[in-house]
């Protein structure tokens, strides 16, 4: 018996009874749907007065039938046929219409964001008669155009518009699209902001989620916003824009959608629900960003805690058979679900993390003791991500430590010693760099690696004035320090990257900062800095 999915809520049993026997017609490849399939699908609709529905698979098989209300048919989850960029769903949707109303908005939506191979409308008359054929297509196109195209309404007794040829040809298309927009990039991504306080703020915010994904080797293909009076707390946005975002990344052969807010659980749940495209957040882009650039062991333990912390409480399943027994036999009730297990295995690896992150603190906090010992005076070079740290160590300490144009280049901590001209050494150390809303799972997995900042006798904050932003990232850099209770410890403002500034306007901007102008690339421009370093040391000995 085929299934029939939808309201069959005071349906008569023979009425049940003619819409299973629907489901096992078969339609000619080529045509939209046969005429005798077409004439007793809209009688049997005019009698029961709602629409019904056929989702047909290329082979001309009838995979479901669909029983509607008066307005509206719905359409089950399809993820059971496959979906790629280069490819359409494998299904086309025919449905009937109790009015002379042609394809609606909610059609042409349902086409685009399901990826189906067509979409058709029957109109008919009210005794039940076909009148048309009203029908549609995905439209492989560019980023200004719809991504759908409307065709010529067809009679019934002459549905043959050459579907398989048609669906072919489509399909060539996107692929022939999917070939010439390939970039070295491993995902195409759109942005996305979903914002209440100002849209200066909001731009900021979404430029700097182009540097992460830049870094992250991720093609940025499109950046949206959205102001909001306030989130939407099941979608972040509302969910009509979500369609239309979801419509406009298939479109445009993004496979994945990129939200600059942090997502709660429920809402990366409803979302996945209701779209079919990859979906992370900020959080999630910057732990995958530490989890490519760490490189000690230490470090990899601290980003696989963080993500374990950040997946727990979002982890979800897909399986609908949760009910089977995973415990063998001679095991009573149902077992395990496969999600159980899962959140198991991850809650024990996190303590097994977290001990191992506790012996790395401990191994740190003697590290610390005998460098204190030897009553070396530490100096630790701390900023914004990509202000130039690591290039500002290698220029003091002649070392050849990691230094791209890229956030988060270098994630592990380097030490390394200098000695002054007076005969005066110093161990001095670069850090992890700071962003502005650092997730809360990275402080707290970090937490062994931001404790030597604790030691430190002098930091030196490295702003790049030569970004418009730097304002408020002094201020999220601070912000941070006072949450590690370290704003006490001496700071040096080194305002990097000078050559970037015209000189009137470099002289303004260190006397407004009271800082020491430099530039890392350029040795002799860290004389006054050296000299300020040498002053603050020299009240430590």
């Amino acid at each position: 018996m085929k299934e029939i999915f939808g309201n069959l809520l005071g349906l008569k049993s023979s009425q049940i009874k003619r819409l299973e026997n629907l489901g096992r017609r078969r339609v000619p490849p080529q045509a939209i749907i046969s005429y005798e399939l077409c004439r007793d699908l809209c009688r049997l609709s005019a009698e029961i007065g709602r629409q019904i529905g056929l989702l047909i698979e290329r082979s001309g098989k009838i995979a479901r039938v669909l029983a509607g209300e008066v307005d509206r048919i719905v359409i089950p989850d399809l993820r059971e046929y496959r979906l790629a960029p280069d490819r359409l769903r494998g299904l086309r949707c025919v449905h009937t219409h109790l009015t002379d109303t042609p394809l609606t908005q909610d059609d042409l939506t349902d086409l685009s964001l399901l990826r189906l191979d067509l979409m058709a409308v029957v109109t008919m008359e009210a005794s039940g008669i076909p009148d048309k054929i009203h029908w549609a297509h995905i439209l492989p196109g560019e980023k200004e155009g719809l991504p759908y195209q409307i065709m010529t309404p067809v009679p019934p007794f002459r549905p043959e518009v050459g579907c398989a040829d048609l669906i072919q040809a489509l399909e060539a298309e996107l692929t022939r699209k999917k070939r010439d927009d390939k970039s070295t990039a491993a995902e195409r991504a759109l942005l996305v902001s979903v914002f209440t306080g100002t849209r200066k703020d909001a731009m900021e915010s979404l430029d700097e989620l182009k540097e992460l994904a830049r870094t992250a080797d991720i093609h940025t293909i499109d950046t949206i916003l959205q102001k909001r009076k306030k989130p939407d707390p099941r979608f972040l946005m509302g969910r009509g824009k979500l369609d239309e975002l979801a419509i406009s990344a298939l479109h445009q052969g993004a496979s994945l959608i990129v939200f600059d807010q942090e997502l709660n659980p429920s809402q990366i749940r409803s979302i996945a629900d209701r779209i079919e495209i990859k979906v992370i957040d900020r959080t999630q882009l910057i732990l995958d960003i530490f989890a490519l650039r760490a490189k000690s062991r230490e470090g990899k333990l601290q980003v696989e805690l963080a993500q374990l912390k950040y997946i727990l409480p979002r982890l979800v399943t897909k399986d609908t058979a949760l009910s089977r027994l995973t415990g063998g036999i001679g095991g009573r009730g149902p077992g395990e679900t496969k999600l159980e297990i899962n959140r198991r295995r991850a809650r024990d690896r996190i303590r097994q993390l977290e001990k191992a992150v506790a012996i790395v603190q401990k191994n740190r906090g003697q590290q610390r003791s005998r460098r204190n010992k030897k009553g070396l005076p530490v100096i630790s070079i701390i900023g914004y991500t990509n202000a130039g740290k690591s290039t500002l160590l290698n220029q003091l300490t002649q070392s050849r430590v990691l230094a791209e144009d890229k956030l988060f280049a270098t994630l592990d901590p380097s030490s390394r010693r200098l000695r002054f001209p007076q005969d005066v050494e110093v161990i001095i150390t670069d850090t992890v760099g700071f962003i502005r809303n650092l997730p809360a799972a990275l402080m707290a997995a970090f937490k062994a690696t931001l404790e030597e900042l604790e030691s430190a006798d002098l930091l030196l904050h490295v702003i790049d004035i030569s970004n418009p932003r730097h304002p408020e990232q002094i201020r999220a850099v601070e912000n941070i320090l006072d949450e590690l209770n370290l704003s006490s410890i001496p700071t040096i403002r080194v305002l990097n990257k000078m050559d970037r500034i015209d000189p009137p306007g470099r002289e303004i901007l260190v006397r407004r900062l009271n800082g020491v102008a430099i530039s890392a690339l350029n040795r002799p421009s860290l004389k006054p800095l050296s000299r300020q370093m040498q002053d603050a040391v020299a009240d430590f000995l």
